[in-house]
């Protein structure tokens, strides 16, 4: 368990410079936008804050696949669960959500996480089965 904290932190460092960066490049396209009131510094402290936690968690997060303790299955679902909290929980800190939006919310980060997961799988299986190939028409 230990290593797992240490590798969590360790992703979760390395990410978390990041979030800032990429908040810094939004909140200067919007600046620059015409019509656009300015953001009180409050928000933006705290919209930098928000990203920073967000990042970090979702760089430390990924330490969960180096356990070779839990199933594959269960890893995900962790993952999906700490992320899904994560930028919940943020997102309504914010008010970047509406509350009333929390299912579509919801929705659109199942089928998004799904996704991402069905592109790693599909990749993952056709690197696979070329190597698979190589190994048995060198045998």
């Amino acid at each position: 368990m230990k290593a797992f904290f240490k590798e969590f932190l360790k992703r979760g460092f390395i990410s978390a410079w990041g979030g800032p960066f990429v908040l810094a490049i939004i909140y200067f396209i919007v600046g620059k936008a015409e019509n656009i009131q300015n953001i009180p510094i409050n928000e933006v402290s705290l919209g930098i804050i928000s990203i920073t936690i967000m990042a970090f968690m979702v760089g430390g997060i990924t330490a969960i696949y180096q356990n070779d303790v839990l199933p594959l299955v269960s890893s995900i679902m962790i993952h999906a669960a700490v992320l899904y909290l994560d930028y919940l929980i943020m997102y309504l800190l914010n008010d970047w959500l509406p509350r009333g939006k929390i299912g579509v919310f919801t929705a659109i980060f199942i089928a998004g996480f799904a996704l991402v997961w069905l592109i790693i799988y599909l990749f993952t299986k056709n690197k696979t089965d070329e190597i698979n190939k190589k190994r048995f028409e060198k045998s």
